[in-house]
């Protein structure tokens, strides 16, 4: 027998023994007495368990995390934990998003709670108090969403419930209409009764009618919504044509299995931590840091990288043995998720733990906003990432301005050099672009001077 199910068997009959002792004393004492016995044991229970776990969660056990202040404070991880904040599922809830995971019963769910109210049994209070709980948490993180999907489609449910026993119930004085009348029994009052049920029946029609159709068309959302918006590989993205037909966007596999075929099997790569996990079990290669770092320092010295220039970032590089950078663009093809709209994130986190070396407010333009056109700060545009992202950006757009599809802006027209990194591979859509740290130079010059003097000869004009 596994620990497991013994831990099971043991916790069963725990509770089967406290049934039993309940029994006993229900034999010994009077309802009163019961009464009394159990506010006491419930009041004691509450106030020792409400005492217990604040002083295990003072320090004898582990503190709050910055998860659970920051539902109370909704500012508080933006303020003083940015990794969390800048994690996704940890953003508050957007109004499309209920509507986009919810459809029609963001409309009964308010409905079903009044329909609680009327009756305020004790399963309604129930719904009622979870509710209010589960309404304010959703809006505090979109992950959350999930504890409020229950008991929105419970009072959903006794909304359409009572709305379906109104309209499909047959009132007494219809009834009589259906039993053949006497010969000369035929009243006025009858027949305007009967001209009042006719024209009631259609108006029901169309309210069951409308029901129905709200239904079937929350189940072809929920179907289309699991099937295709939340099932759909991260790897491997859709997109649709100018002329509707489907288009497969390849570049994360593209770029993974190109470096599992052409780099060493001990190459360390520096990216983001969202593709830690991808990297390393795609691309069989060493990464920096995962999805699974908890150590924030390590995230930090990835945000400080990205967020340093070339001759600030190569020591750092050196230090940590990497070997490839890989980072996200979408500005070719209008791919939002990539670094660029994730950048300040890590600038806030490099700042958290490397404040001399990193600052928010440098990456800023003169009227003090997040850009990276023709007004975007020198920090920005010296910074690895911003040259990682916008390397020959210009040299594919020969018919027009360099135009970023994500941010909509225009990138200026400018040479942006490399004098530590080289660019090994772009994907074919520009998605997923990976440079190698360049070795030392054979002649003990510096990085910077080699490449210059390597420009510098190849653009001198011939005698």
């Amino acid at each position: 027998m596994s620990d497991y199910i013994l831990k099971y068997f043991l916790a069963v009959f725990g509770l089967v023994q406290l049934v039993a002792f309940y029994t006993f004393l229900q034999g010994l004492l009077t309802k009163n007495q019961l009464r009394t016995l159990q506010t006491i044991i419930v009041t004691s229970g509450i106030a020792l368990s409400g005492i217990f776990l604040l002083v295990l969660t003072s320090g004898v056990v582990a503190p709050w995390t910055g998860r659970f202040y920051s539902l109370w404070d909704t500012e508080y991880a933006k303020k003083y934990i940015p990794i969390i904040a800048s994690v996704s599922e940890h953003q508050p809830t957007a109004w499309p998003s209920y509507f986009f995971d919810l459809h029609c019963l963001i409309f009964l769910f308010p409905a079903g709670l009044f329909a609680s109210f009327c009756k305020l049994r004790d399963e309604h209070v129930f719904l009622i108090v979870y509710g209010v709980f589960a309404s304010y948490f959703s809006g505090v993180m979109v992950r959350l969403m999930l504890t409020l999907t229950p008991v929105v489609c419970i009072t959903a449910a006794i909304a359409v419930s009572e709305v379906l026993d109104i309209f499909l119930k047959m009132p007494e004085t219809a009834k009589g209409l259906l039993v053949k009348p006497e010969a000369g029994k035929i009243t006025a009052a009858k027949v305007v009764n009967t001209a009042k049920h006719v024209a009631a029946g259609p108006t029901r029609f169309l309210v069951i009618g409308a029901f129905l159709w709200t239904m079937f068309q929350f189940v072809w959302h929920c179907t289309w919504v699991t099937s295709s918006a939340y099932s759909s590989p991260s790897i491997v993205l859709a997109s649709r044509n100018w002329d509707g037909s489907q288009a497969i966007i390849d570049d994360f596999r593209e770029a993974y299995y190109w470096l599992r075929k052409n780099t060493k099997k001990d190459a360390k790569i520096a990216s983001w931590w969202d593709y830690g996990y991808q990297t390393a079990g795609m691309a069989d290669r060493y990464t920096l840091v995962d999805n699974n770092t908890w150590n924030n320092t390590h995230i930090a010295t990835v945000g400080r990288i990205m967020a340093s220039n070339e001759q600030d970032a190569l020591p750092i590089l050196k230090q940590h043995n990497v070997d490839y950078l890989l980072v996200i663009f979408g500005g070719v093809i209008g791919y939002s998720g990539d670094d660029i709209n994730k950048f300040l994130w890590m600038i806030r986190i490099g700042q958290g733990v490397y404040p001399k070396h990193v600052r928010e407010e440098n990456f800023f333009s003169a009227s003090g906003e997040y850009k990276v056109d023709k007004d975007a700060s020198k920090t920005m545009k010296d910074s690895l990432m911003y040259k990682m992202s916008y390397y020959r950006f210009k040299d594919l757009h020969t018919q027009g301005p360099a135009q970023d599809r994500v941010r909509d802006v225009t990138i200026p027209d400018t040479d942006i050099t490399l004098d530590t990194l080289e660019e090994v591979y772009s994907s074919e859509h520009y998605i997923v672009r990976l440079y190698k740290v360049k070795d030392d130079d054979n002649f003990g010059r510096t990085l910077h001077g080699a490449s210059t003097y390597e420009r510098g000869r190849r653009h001198k004009p011939k005698a």
